[in-house]
C-alpha cells in the first residue's frame, strides 16, 4: 500500500512504465469527466445549430495556439531542458525557461488581441454554411475562448519542466481540472448564459488546470523564473530553430478537426454529431496514444542525448508494437459496440435516437484508425527526441495539403461519413510518412518491429470483431425515441463477453506473446535505462 501511495506522490520520479500508467489513469479519469461534459451538452443542447457554433468556436483558438506556440511550447523544450539536466547545467536550463516564457507569453498576448479583432472575418470564411445567428454565436464564443490559449501556453512550458524531471502528477491533473470547470460552468450558468456558460467554464478551467496545477508543481521543486527578453540566448535561439517548423507546418493530427468542421458546417447538427463521435473516439486515443507518447518523450530524449542509439531504436519499436497491437484489439470492440455505446453515452434530453444512429456510424469508421493515431504519436516523439522537427513537419504538411482534395472528394460523394473515411486515410498516410522517414534516417529500423506479433493481433481482432458484431444482433434495436437502457447494456455485455473470449482464444491459439508483453513492467529493450535508474537511486539515496 505504501508503495502504491508513493506512486501518486507529487515528488515521485517516475520510470517509463509508472509514468505511462499514471498518465493512463489520469487520462481515463479526465475522459470520464469529459464524458459527463459531453453528456450534459447532448442533454441540454442536443445536436443542433447551437452546438455546431460551440464546437466551431474552438477552431480559431486552437489555430492560434498551434501556429504561435502549439506543441512547440513543450515538445521541443523538453529535449533542450532534458539535455541541460543530463549535463548538470541547471542554471542554463532555468535561464532558457525564463526567456521562453517571457518572450512567447508576450507573443501570445499580441496574437490573442489580433485574433479577437478579426474573429468575425475568420468565422464567416471558415464556416460559410452557418446561418447569421450561428455565425454571431460562434464569434461570441470564440472571443471568450481565445484568452485561454495564453494559460495553455505557459502551462505547457511549465509542464515540460516537470516532465523533464520525471514528475508527472501535476501535468496529469491539468486536463482533469479543465474538464471539471467546463461542467461547472454549464451547471452553474447554463440557464442564464446558455451555451456560453461552457465557454466561460473552459476559460476558467484553462487558468486553474493546465496553468495553476503545473505552476504549483514547478514551485514545489524550486524551479526559478526571472522575466527575461534575452533573445540572444543560444538555447533560446536553438528552441526557436526547432520550433519554427512546428509553428509553420500543419499536421493532419491537428488540422483534421478543422477540416471536418469546415465541410460539416453546411448541415445543421453535422458538426455536433461528428464532434460527439470524435470526442468518444478520443478516449482510447488519449489512453493508448497521448498518454504513452507524453510519458515516452522524456525517456526517448534521454536515450538519444546519451547516444544510446540501439536502446533508443529498440525502445521506440517496442512502444509502437505494444500500443498498435492493443489498439487493434480495442478497435474490434469499439466497432462492434458502436451503436449501443453511443446510445448509452449520449441519448437523453434533446439528443434523439436518430442522432444516435448517425453518430454511431461516424464512430464506427473513426475506430478503424485507432492504431494509426496511437502509433504516429510515438513516431513523432521519436523525431522530437532526436532534435529534428523540420523533417517530420515538412512531410506531414505536404500530406495535409495533399489530403485536402481527398476530404473534398469523399465529402461530396459520400456526405459527412466520407469525412470519416478521409480522416482515416489521411492519418494513415501521416503514420506511413513518419515511419519511413525514421527508417530512412536510420534512427528506427522498421524491420525490427515485431511484425509477426502485430499480424497475430490483427487476425485476432478481425475475428473477435466480426463475432461480436453478429452476436450483438441477438438483442433487437430500441425503437426510435423509446429505446431501452437495458437493451443497450445487454448489447454491450454480449459484445464485451464475446470479444473478450474471442481475443483470449485467438491470442492463445496463435501463441501470441502480447499478453506477457503488455504485463511487463520493464521490457527487455530497457536494460540500459533500468541500469541508469538503479545507479541514480544508489547515488542519490532515494528508495526504489
Amino acid at each position: 500500500m505504501t508503495r502504491f501511495l508513493r506512486f501518486f506522490r507529487p515528488s515521485h520520479q517516475h520510470t517509463a512504465f509508472s509514468a505511462t500508467l499514471l498518465l493512463m489513469i489520469t487520462v481515463m479519469l479526465s475522459r470520464l469527466i469529459g464524458y459527463v461534459r459531453e453528456a450534459y451538452i447532448a442533454y441540454a443542447f442536443g445536436a443542433g445549430g447551437q452546438v455546431d457554433a460551440y464546437v466551431a468556436a474552438f477552431t480559431l483558438p486552437d489555430w492560434l495556439n498551434y501556429i504561435v506556440a502549439g506543441g512547440a511550447a513543450s515538445i521541443t523544450f523538453i529535449s533542450i531542458y532534458t539535455r541541460f539536466l543530463a549535463e548538470k547545467r541547471e542554471a542554463d536550463a532555468e535561464k532558457t525557461f525564463s526567456v521562453i516564457i517571457t518572450v512567447m507569453t508576450a507573443v501570445m498576448i499580441v496574437g490573442t488581441i489580433i485574433t479577437e479583432i478579426f474573429t468575425p472575418q475568420f468565422v464567416r470564411w471558415m464556416f460559410h454554411g452557418f446561418s447569421p445567428a450561428q455565425t454571431a454565436l460562434c464569434v461570441h464564443l470564440t472571443r471568450i475562448l481565445l484568452p485561454a490559449q495564453i494559460f495553455f501556453y505557459v502551462g505547457g512550458v511549465v509542464s515540460a519542466v516537470l516532465l523533464s524531471h520525471r514528475l508527472f502528477l501535476f501535468p496529469a491533473l491539468g486536463p482533469l481540472l479543465y474538464n471539471v470547470f467546463i461542467i461547472f460552468g454549464g451547471v452553474v450558468g447554463g440557464r442564464r448564459l446558455g451555451i456560453a456558460s461552457l465557454a466561460y467554464g473552459a476559460l476558467a478551467g484553462s487558468l486553474v488546470g493546465p496553468f495553476l496545477a503545473s505552476v504549483i508543481g514547478a514551485v514545489r521543486i524550486g524551479t526559478g523564473y526571472k522575466p527575461s527578453f534575452e533573445i540572444s540566448n543560444p538555447a533560446f535561439r536553438e528552441w526557436v530553430r526547432l520550433s519554427i517548423p512546428l509553428m509553420l507546418g500543419v499536421s493532419l493530427v491537428t488540422a483534421d478537426d478543422w477540416i471536418l468542421r469546415h465541410y460539416a458546417s453546411s448541415g445543421v447538427g453535422d458538426i455536433a454529431r461528428l464532434n460527439y463521435a470524435k470526442r468518444l473516439f478520443a478516449v482510447p486515443i488519449a489512453v493508448l496514444g497521448q498518454a504513452t507518447g507524453q510519458a515516452s518523450l522524456p525517456f526517448f530524449a534521454r536515450l538519444f542525448n546519451e547516444r544510446r542509439m540501439k536502446d533508443f531504436a529498440a525502445t521506440v519499436n517496442d512502444s509502437v508494437y505494444r500500443v498498435s497491437a492493443a489498439s487493434f484489439l480495442a478497435t474490434a470492440w469499439m466497432m462492434a459496440a458502436a451503436l449501443p455505446l453511443i446510445d448509452l453515452v449520449y441519448r437523453r434530453g434533446r439528443f434523439t435516437f436518430t442522432d444516435t444512429q448517425t453518430t454511431a456510424i461516424y464512430f464506427f469508421w473513426f475506430s478503424l484508425s485507432l492504431a494509426l493515431w496511437s502509433a504516429q504519436a510515438l513516431y513523432a516523439r521519436a523525431f522530437y527526441a532526436a532534435g529534428d522537427t523540420l523533417t517530420p513537419m515538412l512531410a506531414v504538411t505536404i500530406i495535409t495539403a495533399a489530403s485536402l482534395p481527398m476530404y473534398s472528394f469523399l465529402f461530396h460523394h459520400f456526405g459527412v461519413v466520407g469525412l470519416a473515411f478521409a480522416s482515416d486515410s489521411g492519418i494513415g498516410a501521416n503514420l506511413l510518412a513518419l515511419a519511413l522517414l525514421l527508417h530512412w534516417r536510420k534512427l528506427i529500423s522498421l524491420w525490427e518491429l515485431r511484425w509477426v506479433e502485430l499480424v497475430k493481433a490483427s487476425i485476432t481482432a478481425i475475428i473477435a470483431g466480426a463475432l461480436s458484431f453478429e452476436i450483438a444482433k441477438l438483442v433487437p434495436l430500441p425503437l426510435s425515441g423509446h429505446g431501452s437502457r437495458v437493451g443497450d447494456i445487454e448489447r454491450l455485455a454480449l459484445v464485451s463477453v464475446t470479444w473478450a473470449g474471442a481475443v483470449a482464444a485467438g491470442l492463445w491459439l496463435l501463441r501470441s506473446d502480447l499478453p506477457n508483453d503488455l504485463k511487463r513492467r520493464k521490457p527487455a529493450v530497457y536494460p540500459a535505462v533500468a541500469q541508469a535508474e538503479s545507479k541514480e537511486i544508489l547515488d542519490s539515496g532515494r528508495t526504489p
